[in-house]
């Protein structure tokens, strides 16, 4: 799929971000753990495939990472979740939620968007709802 068919679904929120917790891996190194959904209203691209994506800075470095894949139904909904797993050097800046399609989508309607640190560095919950 191309990238020119990319569209924004949300940034977020820095204070999201800054709440997770960095764990390290033997292959990875230090990762960040986001769960992530999406309920969407695509006009136009019934029964075609999109993706969700994490895309994210680390450092000068650009970076994304797949949520979900899933098939637009007959009344051109699509709900996406999973876990975006992040690898990173520095510290993750700019984290946005994308949708990929194999065609350009002219509309997209955001009707729900989660976010939420799978491990916090504290207890308080912070969340993300659009």
């Amino acid at each position: 799929m191309s990238q020119t068919a990319d569209k924004l679904i949300g940034p977020v929120p820095s204070s999201i971000v800054n709440s997770a917790r960095s764990s390290v891996t033997s292959y990875e190194g230090r990762v960040v753990e986001f769960n992530v959904a999406a309920w969407l209203h695509l006009p136009g691209l019934a029964n075609l495939p999109v993706s969700l994506l994490v895309s994210y800075r680390d450092g000068a470095q650009q970076r994304e990472a797949a949520v979900d894949h899933g098939k637009v139904n007959a009344h051109h909904k699509v709900m996406l979740s999973g876990i975006a797993r992040l690898p990173m050097k520095l510290k993750i800046e700019d984290m946005q939620i994308r949708l990929r399609s194999a065609v350009e989508t002219k509309t997209v309607i955001v009707e729900e968007l989660f976010v939420q640190a799978v491990e916090q560095q504290n207890s308080d919950s912070r969340q993300a709802s659009a």
